[in-house]
Protein backbone atom coordinates (compact mmCIF):
# COMPACT_ATOMS: atom_id res chain seq x y z
CA UNK A 1 0.00 0.00 0.00
CA UNK A 2 1.11 3.66 -0.64
CA UNK A 3 -0.05 6.65 0.85
CA UNK A 4 0.46 10.35 -0.29
CA UNK A 5 -1.00 13.56 1.28
CA UNK A 6 -1.36 16.33 -1.01
CA UNK A 7 -2.04 20.40 -0.53
CA UNK A 8 -5.33 21.16 -1.80
CA UNK A 9 -5.96 24.93 -2.05
CA UNK A 10 -9.91 24.48 -3.18
CA UNK A 11 -10.62 22.65 0.07
CA UNK A 12 -12.80 25.12 2.35
CA UNK A 13 -15.58 23.29 4.10
CA UNK A 14 -16.84 20.39 5.28
CA UNK A 15 -18.49 19.47 1.74
CA UNK A 16 -15.48 19.84 0.28
CA UNK A 17 -14.19 17.71 2.48
CA UNK A 18 -17.05 14.75 1.95
CA UNK A 19 -17.13 15.04 -1.60
CA UNK A 20 -13.32 14.86 -2.30
CA UNK A 21 -13.63 11.94 0.47
CA UNK A 22 -16.70 10.34 -1.36
CA UNK A 23 -15.34 10.31 -5.07
CA UNK A 24 -11.65 9.23 -3.87
CA UNK A 25 -12.84 6.14 -1.89
CA UNK A 26 -15.11 5.16 -4.98
CA UNK A 27 -11.83 4.24 -7.03
CA UNK A 28 -11.33 0.91 -7.28
CA UNK A 29 -7.87 -0.12 -5.49
CA UNK A 30 -8.15 3.13 -2.45
CA UNK A 31 -8.05 2.13 0.36
CA UNK A 32 -8.30 5.19 2.59
CA UNK A 33 -8.70 9.10 2.04
CA UNK A 34 -8.82 11.73 4.60
CA UNK A 35 -9.38 15.17 3.41
CA UNK A 36 -8.96 18.06 6.22
CA UNK A 37 -10.86 21.92 5.33
CA UNK A 38 -8.32 23.59 8.11
CA UNK A 39 -5.09 22.21 6.68
CA UNK A 40 -6.18 21.89 3.32
CA UNK A 41 -4.89 18.28 2.64
CA UNK A 42 -5.56 14.87 1.52
CA UNK A 43 -4.74 12.08 2.16
CA UNK A 44 -4.87 8.86 0.14
CA UNK A 45 -3.77 5.21 0.86
CA UNK A 46 -4.16 2.68 -2.34
CA UNK A 47 -3.18 -0.09 -3.74
CA UNK A 48 -0.60 0.53 -6.63
CA UNK A 49 -0.90 -2.84 -8.00
CA UNK A 50 -4.18 -2.08 -8.95
CA UNK A 51 -4.04 1.67 -9.67
CA UNK A 52 -1.91 4.27 -10.36
CA UNK A 53 -1.64 7.88 -8.76
CA UNK A 54 -1.91 9.36 -11.86
CA UNK A 55 -5.93 7.85 -11.85
CA UNK A 56 -6.26 9.66 -8.54
CA UNK A 57 -4.73 13.17 -9.29
CA UNK A 58 -6.66 13.14 -12.47
CA UNK A 59 -10.49 12.52 -10.94
CA UNK A 60 -9.05 15.19 -8.17
CA UNK A 61 -9.19 17.15 -11.35
CA UNK A 62 -11.82 16.27 -12.84
CA UNK A 63 -14.20 17.28 -9.31
CA UNK A 64 -12.28 20.65 -9.36
CA UNK A 65 -10.33 19.89 -6.39
CA UNK A 66 -6.56 19.41 -8.06
CA UNK A 67 -3.90 18.97 -6.05
CA UNK A 68 -0.71 22.37 -6.01
CA UNK A 69 2.19 20.98 -7.78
Amino acid sequence: MMTKTVHVPGISCGHCVTTIESELEDLNGVEDVKAEHISKQVTVSWDPEVLDWTVIEDKMEEINFPPSV
